[in-house]
């Protein structure tokens, strides 16, 4: 019998797991930022480039994550009922899906220039789009290998390493682009590329980084011995979890990434407010992505213990977590939205004013959807621990294109509101989605799993 936790006693093994976890998700992004940071005092249109290339990137790159991700609860609730061999087998299968999938983007990253075109960019934006995408799309392999050896990792709760080898990659892009993107210390003068070289070398020095640490640790598992050998059976029980949990996140952030679509409708100058707005509220959200997979993890691990008690009281525990952050995040957005902005443009930019009020209003409007975007993230962390992935697919596409990206539409062009319109669509989906996820963990699949044998 499974011994049971406190509230306490649940709050501090959360932490203990999540922190790192945040800590993580945030150096990773930060990668990301300091590439918004750079280019935005570099020159404020290559910036709204980077903006479409990274938009571009992650939307397969997060689609791709899916297999990645459903490591993270199979070999959490494998470790947690003994099953040593199938945490190998469904580590493996997930390299040869990682992999594969990586091998499907190449050709979009390539000739993304008129993709983006059909999609009403300007030629000049999406010019420089393409270029970024062709030296930084190499990186889908080693971003894919980091995300699953993260979930493999903090399925066996085992994420600080992973913390430091991400706070190290941000200090290392930091150096490559300024000698790359501005030619200093004696390099050519690059711009976009610049970026784009350093997150290719990050990524693959992380990647790396973290490859040698899991073949140290865990050498029961032999995660890269015989890697090429097939094992179909756990290479479709990886695609079968992974799948929707890659339809799901490609439902979100291409909602995101419409909304980037719409506010090049709008101009190069809102495009890159809508960037700097973007990357701040994506750095709070880094937040309750580390405090989901954290709900991943612990509950796969008491979904292998048979501890039904603690999985619905530890699910209860991380929700108030997240539910403090959000208060935190709408009292950071309101109260100091300028400063924050202004942080991502050069002090003599003569755009600078302009970029700053727009930003301002999109970080009003950001304010307004965190409660919904953190309640669908937390409620997909705790469905992907009990492996309930396909219902939360349908609800996840449903809420976010069916109403939306819509009502983004509707709000920011028929109704005249502009950039706060599109992203006021944004906040009625993520709410939509936010109320079925919760209503389907705690109504129906916690239900369902009580008559489940032990």
């Amino acid at each position: 019998m499974a011994t049971q936790l406190s509230h306490k006693d649940h709050t501090r093994a959360i932490l203990v797991l999540g922190l790192p976890l945040i800590g993580s998700h945030l150096a990773q992004f930060a990668v990301t930022l300091t590439d918004a940071v750079m280019l935005g005092w570099y020159d404020v249109e290559v910036l709204a480039q980077q903006v479409l290339g990274g938009m571009l990137f992650f939307v397969l790159f997060i689609m791709g994550s899916g297999f990645a991700w459903a490591v993270m609860p199979m070999v959490a609730e494998a470790e947690s009922a003994g099953r040593v061999a199938e945490v190998r087998r469904v580590t493996r299968m997930a390299q040869w899906l990682s992999m594969l999938f990586g091998l499907a983007c190449l050709p979009v990253f390539w000739w993304s220039e008129s993709l983006l075109l059909l999609a009403g960019q300007q030629p000049g934006v999406a010019a420089g789009a393409q270029d970024y995408l062709r030296i930084a799309g190499l990186a889908i392999f080693p971003a894919l290998m980091v995300m699953l050896l993260k979930s493999y990792l903090a399925a066996l709760e085992r994420a600080q390493v992973v913390l430091w080898v991400t706070v190290a990659a941000v200090f290392v892009n930091v150096l490559v682009n300024y000698a790359l993107i501005f030619g200093n210390w004696g390099m050519p003068e690059l711009g976009i590329r610049g970026a784009a070289i350093a997150s290719l070398a990050v990524q693959a020095v992380s990647a790396v980084g973290l490859a040698v640490y899991a073949a140290l640790v865990t050498p029961e598992h032999a995660l890269f011995s015989r890697v090429w050998r097939p094992d179909w059976e756990a290479f479709g029980a990886v695609f079968r979890l992974g799948w929707p949990i890659g339809i799901t996140n490609l439902a979100e952030v291409g909602l995101f990434a419409a909304s980037s679509l719409m506010m090049g409708w709008l101009g190069t100058l809102p495009l890159a407010a809508h960037g700097i707005a973007l990357q701040i509220s994506s750095a709070t959200f880094m937040v309750h992505l580390g405090l989901s997979n954290a709900a991943t993890v612990r509950a796969g691990r008491a979904l292998g213990r048979g501890d039904l008690d603690g999985l619905r009281r530890g699910g209860a525990v991380i929700i108030a977590i997240s539910g403090v952050m959000v208060a935190l995040t709408i009292a950071l957005f309101l109260g100091l939205p300028g400063p924050m902005v202004g942080l991502f443009l050069a002090p003599d930019d003569p755009d600078r004013a302009f970029v700053i009020a727009i930003g301002v209003g999109l970080l009003a409007a950001a304010a307004l959807f965190q409660l919904a975007d953190a309640a669908q993230v937390m409620a997909l962390g705790l469905l992907r621990g009990v492996q309930d992935t396909r219902v939360p697919m349908v609800i996840a596409t449903l809420s976010y294109w069916a109403v939306g990206v819509p009502m983004s539409y509707v709000l920011g062009f028929t109704l005249g509101m502009g950039g706060v319109g599109v992203w006021l669509g944004l906040a009625i989906g993520l709410a939509l989605a936010g109320v079925f996820m919760m209503w389907r963990f705690w109504r129906i699949t916690l239900p369902a799993l009580s008559g489940r044998p032990a």
